[in-house]
């Protein structure tokens, strides 16, 4: 073991839907999904020491945003620990400590890049040698968004968004993504997905399809046509449940947002903008408006989970 690490961080990107289409559940109550990813460069920080105690799995979170953290097994962090050693046999342990700057429970895939972070971390110092397929295999069985956040960049996601495609996207783009507070529940929003699907009497597709229209503008890099193009399946179920994100989505888009929508299954929501300062101009009037807004600038990033520090 000599020469082995003793620490390991990894960073791994939050997320925002630029679509989400959503098809019919299957017999395991999993919906089939058609979604374009793109990652922020809103991380999330893991780091990855050797315990005192060879064997033991610890927890500790320091988190830059509102909202509750769990720090038991919980945790989807912990989760990949205790299944990176199951399915490779390692006994070693790691004290895990999270620095979490994507929002808790607002649709961005916090805790699946929590997950994915450490997956990348303690591959690294427990020397198992795993690829990042590997890895994405591996982190499908925590959660959809788990494989993403180990690729990263913009990619096409199918299935139940884990079977992913790289799909190219050569313009850096500019996000406003606002908290409104509280959470919303990834199943929830599902449950009422279904619901409202019943009460209109509207089967959804077995197979939803990719927004091709979409897909070329993000390759054309046209972003007044990527802004036309933002659409999500989950906002209506996240507004019935949320009344409130309809009134800020409005006043994104009245205050100049070039398009808005509910991210993921919310209730973070992301608005593009064409800069920087034009994002600082349309957080400013919608947070006069909205005091109790949590608004954060960020941009498109290339990268997936990584590790940037071993000692």
């Amino acid at each position: 073991m000599s020469g082995a690490p003793q620490r390991v961080v990894a960073t791994a990107p939050g997320k925002i839907n630029l679509s989400l289409r959503v098809g019919a559940a299957d017999e395991r109550g999993y919906h089939a999904l058609a979604t374009v990813f793109q990652a922020a460069d809103l991380l999330e920080t893991v780091e990855a020491r050797l315990p005192q105690d060879p064997g033991a799995l610890t927890l500790t979170v320091d988190s830059r945003v509102r909202g509750d953290v769990p720090v038991d097994t919980s945790n989807l962090a912990l989760r990949a620990a205790a299944l990176l050693r199951a399915e490779t046999g390692t006994t070693q342990g790691a004290a895990l400590h999270i620095t979490k700057r994507v929002p808790v429970a607002g649709g961005m895939g916090g805790g699946s890049a929590d997950a994915a972070a450490a997956l990348v971390a303690l591959n690294r110092l427990w020397r198992l040698g795993l690829s990042d397929r590997e890895l994405m295999l591996l982190g499908a069985g925590l959660g959809a968004d788990v494989p993403f956040a180990v690729l990263g960049g913009t990619a096409l996601g199918t299935g139940n968004g884990d079977q992913l495609q790289r799909v190219p996207a050569p313009a850096p783009l500019t996000w406003l993504l606002c908290a409104p507070g509280g959470h919303l529940a990834t199943p929830e929003v599902f449950r009422a997905f279904d619901a409202l699907a019943a009460q209109a009497d509207a089967q959804p597709p077995r197979t939803p399809r990719a927004d091709q229209h979409q897909l070329a503008a993000l390759a054309a890099g046209d972003r007044e046509a990527i802004a036309r193009s933002l659409a999500n399946e989950l906002h209506e179920p996240a507004v019935h449940l949320r009344p409130d994100l309809q009134e800020i989505l409005s006043a994104l888009r009245e205050h100049g947002a070039l398009g808005a929508i509910v991210s993921g299954s919310g209730p973070t929501l992301a608005a593009l903008v064409r800069d920087a300062q034009h994002g600082e101009e349309v957080s400013a009037r919608v947070r006069e408006d909205r005091g109790d807004l949590e608004c954060t600038l960020t941009r498109s990033s290339p990268y997936g989970a990584r590790i940037v520090a071993v000692d």
